[in-house]
């Protein structure tokens, strides 16, 4: 049985041999060769997965303690993760840098920072660890030389440092900037700071480039001193406007004045401005700060249509519905009536609740309390505004009115009151105009008049 194995495997053998040969003789160590670079790129793609998810998971618990402002621990990882040299590399010594300067290690976190400078020049951390390195150098009260500086956002990161620590000589250099060939971002930001400072000088060059300066910081000048606020920076405004032509300049300060809250200069030019186009600016500035009763006596008294239209308008920005109602309801000047109705639409509110039959009403109180007084008119709005409008379409057959308070009507979203009207006009072209501001309005009543209109 032995022998009998022995001679099958040796047939087998001679069988081979030919391709065995041929191979051994072009290259004999060709087959163990590439089995054992196989096995080891295995082994090697093994190892860095392994390595990779070591990094990740050591990044995450430095993160970690970072949040925690476990300062030390997360050193510690940071180096590691750093040490490491893989993909978070650069990050980690940014924040082991980071870490080193919260625990007052700022000599160890300076050299941390050169570090990563110049091991990973083109990485996004180099720009945040120039802002850091400033910090860093700032608080050990080292003086940083903005002047030496290239980098913008580290530049004006020095200088406030400075404005901080010495305003006599931070001032000059920021005034150096507005002046000087520097790119318009950076000039502006340095103006902000300027804007910033209780130094006398500083005022006096935010007030100079306001007065004076080119058209893109000029502006920005004048909206800072109305951000500023104080009576000062009111009267520095005032002159401005009086001592120049220029009607965007004006303009900017009449923003600037609704920014400080200035009810009363921009009152005094909305009625004393001989430019028009101002007046109305004027105008629509009291609205957005929201002052209603300068509003009502300004337009009681103006009388120029124009203005006056743009008073309407102010009263919608100001949010003014009660008074729109009233001129929607009594004003004899046509054209301001329409544009009455038509602010009104734009203040919204819809049909509200009343018009909802599925809303049942509110139960009676309980004995021993109070009835729950109305809403206030604010919030009373959308009932008001649906019915004064249908109201205003039924007294007023002027086709202005009309078209006025379907197209208010459509703004609202009030698809019930519209649907209602539609099955009362007898015009054909009034009908017509609702019926297409319906076929527009995603709504079910909408879409079920016009199922029975098609019918």
């Amino acid at each position: 049985m032995k022998s009998k194995l022995m001679f099958t495997l040796a047939a087998a053998l001679v069988a081979l041999a030919p391709a065995v040969r041929a191979n051994w003789k072009h290259d004999p160590t060709t087959i163990i060769v590439e089995q054992d670079d196989d096995d080891r790129r295995d082994r090697d793609r093994d190892r860095a997965s392994e390595k990779a998810d070591k990094e990740e998971e050591l990044y995450d618990s430095a993160t970690e303690s970072l949040d925690d402002h476990d300062w030390r621990r997360a050193a510690s990882l940071f180096r590691k993760v750093a040490d490491m040299k893989l993909a978070h590399a650069d990050a980690s010594l940014y924040w082991l840098a980071y870490a080193e300067g919260k625990m007052g290690a700022r000599s160890e976190a300076l050299t941390t920072l050169l570090k990563l400078k110049t091991s990973y020049p083109k990485s996004k951390w180099v720009g945040d660890g120039k802002t850091l390195e400033v910090e860093i150098r700032q608080s050990a009260g080292q003086q940083f030389e903005p002047e030496h500086v290239d980098d913008e956002d580290v530049k004006l990161m020095a200088i406030n440092g400075l404005m901080a620590s010495d305003p006599d000589r931070a001032v000059p250099i920021l005034e150096g900037i507005l002046s000087g060939n520097q790119p318009v971002k950076l000039k502006e930001r340095a103006l902000f700071v300027l804007s910033q400072s209780s130094s006398p000088h500083a005022f006096d060059i935010v007030v100079r480039t306001a007065k004076s300066g080119p058209p893109d910081l000029r502006d920005r000048a004048v909206r800072y001193l109305g951000i500023m606020g104080g009576e000062r920076n009111r009267a520095v405004l005032t002159d401005i406007y009086n001592s120049t032509n220029d009607v965007s300049v004006k303009k900017s300060v009449l923003r600037s004045y609704m920014i400080a809250g200035d009810r009363t200069r921009l009152l005094a030019l909305a009625k004393g401005e001989t430019n028009q186009e101002l007046r109305a600016d004027a105008v629509l500035q009291l609205g957005v700060i929201g002052a209603r009763s300068e509003l009502v006596e300004l337009y009681n008294a103006e009388p120029s249509i124009d203005v006056r239209k743009k008073i309407l308008q102010a009263m919608f920005i100001g949010g003014n519905s009660a008074k729109l109602a009233e001129i929607a309801r009594n004003e004899k000047v046509l054209e301001l009536k329409v544009t009455a109705i038509r602010n009104l639409g734009l203040l919204g509110g819809g049909e509200g609740r009343s018009e909802t039959p599925s809303t049942p009403p509110p139960p009676p109180p309980p004995p021993g309390v109070s009835q729950v007084p109305p809403p206030p008119p604010s919030q009373q709005r959308g009932v008001r505004s649906s019915e004064l409008l249908l109201s205003l379409y039924e007294s007023d057959a002027r086709p202005e009115v009309r078209k006025a308070v379907i197209e208010a009507l459509f703004v609202q979203g009030s698809a019930r009151t519209l649907v209602s009207l539609a099955r009362a006009e007898k015009d054909p072209e009034m009908k017509r105009n609702i019926v297409q501001k319906l076929s527009i309005m995603r709504s079910k009543e909408a879409t079920d008049y016009l199922m029975e209109f098609l019918k």
